[in-house]
């Protein structure tokens, strides 16, 4: 895929290796991301999602191949350097990851006053603007486990934009959620790319939920890209793998056994 604007994409990763100790997890992914738009990458459980997003934070080093951001190889810089890097991405956990014992309001002044010298004043309008636009800054002082599962999922995505990020990473950010939050989700995913100028990458397992909202789809497998391809044609994709995802059938590439020996065989029946 390439950045029509002619630019460099943002997130750009080239044969990227990367293993737990004997277990190969990414075994050669290759992938960009252009400016200014939503990518999803799709694979089912355990396929390395969101060690890629520890890959691309820096929090891991690739044993081969190289991710990088903003012009830079993530895993060649030092740890200044990182820490400036990640000062331009935004992350909204998996499971939320706000500070149990801080309010809203904290949670999302936190970044702002570790990251900036912004003046409290100042940060006191920001975290209310941003709070308003996950549809939240009436809930500013209410503390994290008042909040119900939707709620806490929006004042994560409200942290995760609070310093204005060149890039938003979302790990399964529809798991858990009733239907009506995880469409508010969604929407705003879109709306808040679009608002920000931001480039958006989004892990997940929710294919029907993830193909609305993206233009660019990556399905990982086996530690590789096993399809790509803009959403358009993913949806009308003839791929045994892609069909099995989009379709959610139970059995095919991703087969519903584990691998094991014949059964009749491992019961000892001739």
């Amino acid at each position: 895929m390439s950045d029509e604007s002619g630019f460099e994409p943002v997130l750009k990763i080239d044969d990227l290796h990367f293993s737990f100790g004997a277990h190969k997890v990414l075994q050669g992914v290759s992938l960009q991301v252009p400016r200014g738009s939503i990518v999803a990458i799709l694979g089912p459980s355990g396929c390395g999602k969101s060690t890629l997003l520890r890959l691309i934070g820096g929090q891991f080093k690739p044993a081969r191949g190289q991710v990088k951001f903003a012009g830079q190889v993530v895993h060649a810089l030092d740890v200044a350097g990182l820490f400036e890097l990640r000062k331009k991405m935004g992350m909204m956990f998996q499971v939320g990851g706000l500070f149990s014992d801080m309010s809203v309001y904290d949670n999302l002044a936190f970044p702002m006053r570790e990251n900036t010298e912004l003046p409290e004043e100042l940060i006191h309008d920001l975290v209310l603007m941003k709070l308003d636009a996950v549809g939240l800054r009436g809930a500013h002082a209410m503390m994290p486990n008042d909040l119900s599962g939707g709620m806490a999922r929006r004042v994560a995505l409200a942290r995760a934009i609070a310093l204005d990020p060149m890039l938003i990473m979302y790990d399964e950010p529809f798991a858990g959620l009733d239907p009506i939050s995880l469409r508010v989700i969604a929407s705003l995913i879109k709306r808040l790319n679009t608002a920000l100028g931001a480039t958006t990458l989004v892990v997940t397992y929710d294919v029907s939920e993830s193909l609305e909202i993206v233009d660019y789809v990556y399905f990982i497998d086996r530690g590789v890209v096993a399809a790509a391809g803009p959403t358009a044609e993913i949806v009308k994709s003839d791929n045994p793998f892609v069909r099995q995802f989009v379709d959610g059938r139970p059995d095919g590439p991703v087969a519903f056994q584990a691998p094991s020996q014949p059964f009749r065989e491992e019961l000892g029946i001739s």
